[in-house]
């Protein structure tokens, strides 16, 4: 399956029967959040497009905006003079009321909902063709998602690359560093000109060295650079999972900056946290 990002814009239009005009915005969200700013004579479309929507897309801020205008300049404005009347009556109880309120201006008037009659154009036909070019639209919007999702993947595996590389390079080095740690601990002994037991030694440098010991956090370092590649292999929305994962990684790489005996280590644990930050960062984008 593709990876999709959340991140996204689709533009579409048409001349017939009226000018229409559809745009789709998408950004990134906990869950599938849809907003819609549509015209009186499309509001009862609403539900439908935004079933389609969750059957398309799974994650996302989306704001739908559909612009409808008509074809022929020359076209009659007709009031709804029952509609008006019942604005009018409306307004006075409201002034009555509250006489310091503002009345509205005749513009105002016209566009509250209802007021202003649709065309001659056949409602059926005019949300037809609005779904068919919302269709559309959302076509493109998933053909930018997948586009930027599969850009978004390549930027994690050229990082999960890195924690690889820096994960090798620690453990080649882990024999000599422990190795340092004996010669430093039996060099200060010697500084001391004490007898020393070697038992007592052994004992001392097991114990440093289990403390300074990352075998373990390196060994789920890699196993989380797997599970990662894995999930992106697979793909679909797997946005949750690679935040999760982004969290596993983290907690590994502080664990070994914590453990760290030499500048080498911390240097790599410092390149890891970036690489780590850098993913979880681009992660939020994913659905």
């Amino acid at each position: 399956m593709t990876l999709h990002s959340m991140t996204a814009f689709a533009r579409e239009s048409t001349q017939a029967p009226l000018a229409m005009v559809v745009e789709l915005r998408s950004v990134n969200h906990r869950y599938l959040d849809c907003h819609f700013k549509l015209p009186d004579n499309l509001r009862a479309l609403e539900p439908r497009l935004r079933e389609t929507f969750g059957k398309v897309l799974k994650r996302g801020k989306i704001d739908c905006q559909i612009k409808v205008s008509g074809t022929d300049d020359t076209e009659k404005i007709e009031v709804d003079r029952e509609r008006l009347r019942e604005l009018a009556r409306a307004l006075d109880t409201v002034l009555e009321a509250v006489p310091e309120a503002v009345e509205p201006d005749t513009l105002a008037i016209l566009q509250f909902p209802g007021i202003c009659l649709g065309g001659s154009e056949d409602p059926t036909q005019l949300q037809a063709s609005a779904l068919a070019v919302f269709e559309k639209a959302l076509a493109t919007l998933q053909e930018t998602r997948a586009r930027e999702g599969g850009q978004l993947a390549e930027f994690l595996r050229l990082r999960l690359d890195g924690i690889s590389t820096e994960v090798r390079e620690l453990r080649a080095n882990m024999p000599a560093l422990r190795e340092r740690q004996e010669e430093r601990l039996r060099r200060r002994l010697d500084e001391l000109q004490q007898p020393v037991d070697e038992n007592r030694l052994e004992q001392e440098l097991v114990l440093l060295l289990q403390k300074s010991d990352v075998d373990e956090e390196l060994d789920r370092l890699e196993a989380h650079v797997e599970e990662v590649r894995r999930v992106l292999d697979e793909g679909g929305p797997c946005g949750r999972r690679l935040d999760f994962l982004m969290q596993e990684l983290n907690r590994e790489a502080n664990t070994l900056s914590s453990k760290a005996t030499a500048s080498s280590t911390t240097q790599s644990a410092v390149e890891l946290k970036v690489l780590i930050e850098q993913m979880r960062e681009q992660v939020q984008n994913i659905e």
